[in-house]
């Protein structure tokens, strides 16, 4: 679960929102946890039901500053809200003043608390895009020293938060602060974001390969054999935060496209929500199970990219059950191209078709399946051969688990 609360300008627009992992207490925030609160944020990222088309407030630790997760992320909209060091020596700030610098030479914006103000952080004042002042533990009169002391000494925008009074806006706003955070403009709202968890195994397998640089088709096979792996990679590669000039419409492709050290930094993410052992649910492997029959058929008679393409239909006509949600909406989160949405939502175009004809063979609706092979140029003993060989093929992961 995400919490997200609005950052906002002095005409009340929302410029960006700070994510909270609220699936943890204070005391349990790690780097672990600021790993996956990321990760689930990117692959989110430009849905409306997160953060829109708005900068993202990520609160990080410094040991998970240094991983490599944020490899992942298109830096353009992530503010990274760096801590202080507590009681920290010159040598520490020096010492943690690198890494600061190159996320911030990539595009990442960074942010800090009023801390970064005193004399021992004089080093990273020079980076911070973004300086939070919480009008709850500074006085009036002390802020008013702060705001004066970074107008002069940075170029940060000033953010006010812990607003919870028309007062405190009023008083911050004649200082000559530009944004502002509180109960006054918005409580945090809870978001459910959505990620199918996948088999522990697959993940493991799957960076075994990547490790290894296998070739690609070998890569593409573990993705293909985990609902939970296939959906999240199409998730985050159609997502705004990698910022990719076209949408990607196969396993392939995704693969191709993010390349072998970024689906590894991906996989290593993944496994921190990784299901611990057992072979996939029943309706993981029911799905995988449609997405090689939609793909075996597919090969009868169209081009490989597109057979590729209704893989991922088959896998993926299954998400309503697989995240729990109307199939609308989970299709929605995947941001396809209208004419594969078009097939799992309606049945429409040659895609449409093959996905009735694979549900009608998994029912035993000869009615069904007879009407549904007769629209498509493939005999019954194409389609029963075809069907046989995904369920061998789906069998193999059950074996393996």
């Amino acid at each position: 679960m995400i919490a997200r609360q609005a950052i906002v300008n002095g005409q009340q627009s929302v410029v960006g929102y700070e994510l909270f992992n609220r699936s943890r207490t204070h005391a349990e925030h790690t780097a672990a946890s600021d790993v996956l609160l990321v990760f689930t944020a990117l692959s989110h990222a430009g849905t409306e039901e997160l953060i829109g088309k708005t900068l993202l407030f990520v609160n990080c630790t410094h040991e998970s500053l240094s991983g490599g997760h944020l490899e992942l992320v298109n830096p353009d909209k992530v503010v990274l809200e760096i801590p202080p060091l507590g009681h920290a020596a010159m040598e520490e700030v020096q010492a943690r003043l690198p890494i600061l610098a190159a996320l911030r030479e990539r595009g990442f914006r960074l942010a800090f608390n009023h801390q970064v103000l005193q004399s021992t952080y004089a080093p990273w004042l020079p980076l911070a895009d973004y300086i939070k002042l919480d009008v709850n533990v500074i006085t009036p009169e002390h802020l008013a020293v702060l705001v004066k002391y970074a107008n002069r000494h940075s170029q940060a925008q000033l953010i006010a938060e812990k607003i919870e009074t028309a007062q405190q806006y009023e008083m911050t706003a004649a200082l000559g602060i530009g944004l502002f955070q509180g109960y006054w403009f918005a409580r945090p709202t809870v978001v459910q974001a959505k990620l199918l968890s996948p088999a522990q195994a697959s993940v493991v397998q799957l960076m075994n390969l990547l490790r290894s640089q296998a070739k690609t088709e070998a890569i593409e096979e573990v993705l293909k054999k985990d609902a939970g792996l296939a959906f999240n990679l199409m998730r985050l590669i159609n997502s705004a935060s990698l910022g990719l000039p076209r949408e990607i419409t196969s396993i392939r492709q995704a693969v191709l496209m993010l390349g072998l050290k970024k689906l590894f930094r991906w996989a290593a993410l993944l496994l921190t929500a990784a299901r611990n052992g057992g072979p996939p649910p029943t309706v993981g492997q029911t799905a995988v199970v449609r997405g090689r029959l939609m793909e075996l058929l597919a090969r009868e008679i169209m081009a490989p990219d597109e057979a590729d393409q209704a893989f991922v239909i088959g896998i993926f006509s299954m998400l309503d059950q697989m995240l729990g949600m109307p199939l609308d909406a989970a299709v929605g989160l995947l941001q396809l191209p209208e004419h594969l949405s078009a097939a799992l939502l309606r049945h429409d175009n040659i895609f449409g078709q093959l996905l009735t004809l694979v549900e009608a063979c998994e029912s035993g609706d000869d009615q069904g399946f007879d009407q549904a092979a007769q629209s498509l140029p493939l005999s019954s003993q194409q389609i029963n051969w075809a069907h046989l060989q995904a369920l061998a093929w789906a069998d193999e992961i059950t074996q393996a688990g």
